[in-house]
C-alpha cells in the first residue's frame, strides 16, 4: 500500500483487498468501527471513512442489528477472470467526485484523491477535465439535476416553501454544495438557471418588478444556504469526536449550563440544524408575507 495516501484510504485498499481475494465473501461481517481502530491504530474518525467509502463503493451493506456485511454483488476475485475496469469518462470522474465530497466534505476533493478512488493516474484525469474549477461546475450542476422542478402548488407561500424545502434537502444529500454556492457570482450552468427560473416562478404574477422578485428568490435562496453551511461542519465534528452533536451537547455544553437559568431551560434538539431550519424558514415567510400582502391589499 501506498505510504503517502491517507490512513483510511490504505485501509480500505486492504478491506477491498480481502473481499477480492474471496477472503471476506458476501454475507461476512467486515470490522466494525471499535476492529478497525484496534488492528491499525487509527481514530474513530478514520474508522468510519473507511466504511462509509466501503459503502459508497457498493462493496459493504449495513444490517440493522448485525453490523456491515460484505454486499452480495462484491465477488471475488479469481485471478484471469477478474472484472474488467470501467472506461475513463467524464461522467465516471465527476460521480467519483461527488462521492468523495458527500463522504469527505469538499476540502478533501482534489484531483489526485479522485485519481487513487478511481485506480488511474492524475494525468489522465485532465484528457476529460480542463481542472478543479470546471470539475466543480459539473459537479454543481449534475447534483441540481436531482432537484424535480414539477408544477408547483397553488399560492406564493406555498411555493416559496417548496423550493427552500428542495434546496435544503438537496444541501442535506450535498453538504459540501453550500460551501460553493455563491449568488453574487452564481455558476452560470443549465440546472442552476433552471432551478433559479422555476423558484422565480413562485412570486411571478404578484405585480413584483423583476428585481424585487428575484431578491426575493435570493432571500430565501440565502437562508437555506447559511443554514446548510453547518451541515459539512456537523458531520465532520461527528466524524473527529464520535459523537454526535447532541452527545456532544449533553456531555460538553449541559453540565455548565447550571448556572445560566434561561440557557439550562432549553429543551432537548432546540439546536438541531432541522429545528433551527424550521423556524427560520416559517418567519422569513411571515416577513415576506407583510411585505408582498400589504402593497396588494391596499390595491384592492
Amino acid at each position: 500500500m501506498d505510504e503517502t495516501e491517507p490512513p483510511y484510504l490504505r485501509i480500505v485498499a486492504e478491506l477491498r483487498r480481502r473481499i477480492a481475494t474471496g477472503r471476506l465473501r458476501p454475507g461476512d461481517r467486515v470490522p466494525s468501527t471499535r476492529q478497525i481502530i484496534q488492528e491499525w491504530g487509527v481514530a474513530m474518525a478514520t474508522a468510519g471513512k473507511v466504511l462509509a467509502t466501503l459503502r459508497r463503493e457498493g462493496l459493504v451493506r449495513v444490517a440493522p442489528g448485525v453490523g456491515t456485511l460484505v454486499a452480495d454483488g462484491a465477488v471475488a476475485d479469481t485471478g484471469p477472470s477478474r472484472r474488467p475496469v470501467p472506461e475513463l469518462t467524464r461522467e465516471r470522474i465527476v460521480r467519483a467526485a461527488i462521492g468523495i465530497a458527500d463522504v469527505e466534505g469538499q476540502a478533501a476533493l482534489s484531483m489526485r484523491r479522485i485519481a487513487t478512488g478511481l485506480e488511474v493516474s492524475a494525468m489522465s484525469l485532465y484528457r476529460h477535465v480542463s481542472g478543479k474549477e470546471e470539475l466543480i461546475m459539473l459537479m454543481t450542476d449534475t447534483v441540481l439535476a436531482e432537484c424535480a422542478l414539477d408544477e408547483p402548488p397553488p399560492g406564493w407561500r406555498a411555493r416559496l416553501e417548496l423550493t427552500a424545502r428542495t434546496q435544503w434537502a438537496l444541501y442535506h444529500r450535498h453538504p459540501w454544495l453550500a460551501q460553493l454556492t455563491s449568488f453574487t457570482r452564481p455558476l452560470p450552468t443549465p440546472n442552476a438557471m433552471a432551478q433559479a427560473e422555476w423558484a422565480m416562478r413562485a412570486v411571478d404574477g404578484l405585480g413584483l418588478d423583476p428585481a424585487t422578485m428575484v431578491h426575493v428568490y435570493v432571500t430565501v435562496a440565502n437562508y437555506v444556504r447559511g443554514t446548510a453551511i453547518n451541515l459539512e461542519a456537523e458531520t465532520e465534528a461527528a466524524q473527529q469526536t464520535g459523537m454526535t452533536d447532541q452527545e456532544w451537547l449533553d456531555s460538553a455544553v449541559l453540565p455548565r449550563m447550571a448556572e445560566f437559568p434561561l440557557l439550562s431551560s432549553i429543551p432537548p434538539d432546540s439546536l438541531d440544524l432541522d429545528t433551527l431550519f424550521e423556524f427560520g424558514l416559517r418567519r422569513l415567510l411571515d416577513g415576506l408575507e407583510v411585505f408582498i400582502e400589504a402593497p396588494r391589499s391596499k390595491m384592492r
